[in-house]
């Protein structure tokens, strides 16, 4: 059975849908302030869907950064220092890492360029964004879900892109 659309009212209900598709961007500027550190960009995420006028579809949050992850989880105080904690063991701040060894290292320098060998690994186990359905005009979230953009690196500025796309 081929999977393509046959008949013209399909067609039409597909053009439809097309037509009325929508993309809305917004890039979030965020300041961090320590690493490890979880900050809530929730409402942030909230109002670009608001503004984007989608009513069904998905936003992708997604960090420009290889030292800042993207992150649902509970807004906790202990649970986030259990997280902070949990990120130092899969790779501490002062382990050995090539990336942070200046005199052998030739790629990808900067005249800031500072030891974040972990900030990378612990990134590993994180991710650059996560992707939300919207129903009904809201990032659709469970009860105790929060959006984090997580610094792993040192404080500085973030560029969050955040992308809706839907009807």
């Amino acid at each position: 059975m081929e999977n393509r659309i046959t008949t013209k009212e399909e067609q039409q209900i597909l053009r439809f849908a097309v037509d009325r598709m929508k993309t809305f961007s917004v890039t979030l500027h965020v300041e961090s302030s320590r690493a490890p550190e979880f900050i809530d960009i929730s409402g942030e995420v909230c109002a670009a869907v608001k503004d984007s006028g989608v009513r069904l579809g998905f936003v992708i949050v997604f960090s420009r950064h290889t030292t800042a992850a993207i992150k649902i989880n509970e807004l906790e105080p202990l649970l986030l220092k259990d997280m902070e904690d949990f990120l130092e063991r899969i790779s501490p701040k002062g382990g050995n890492y090539r990336h942070n060894d200046f005199s052998i290292r030739t790629v990808n320098m900067n005249e800031d360029e500072c030891p974040n060998g972990h900030a990378h690994c612990q990134h590993l186990a994180l991710s650059s964004s996560e992707t939300i359905p919207i129903v009904d005009g809201q990032p659709s979230l469970g009860n105790w879900q929060r959006i984090f953009m997580i610094e792993l690196d040192r404080p500085r500025s973030r560029e969050i892109l955040v992308q809706v796309v839907g009807v």
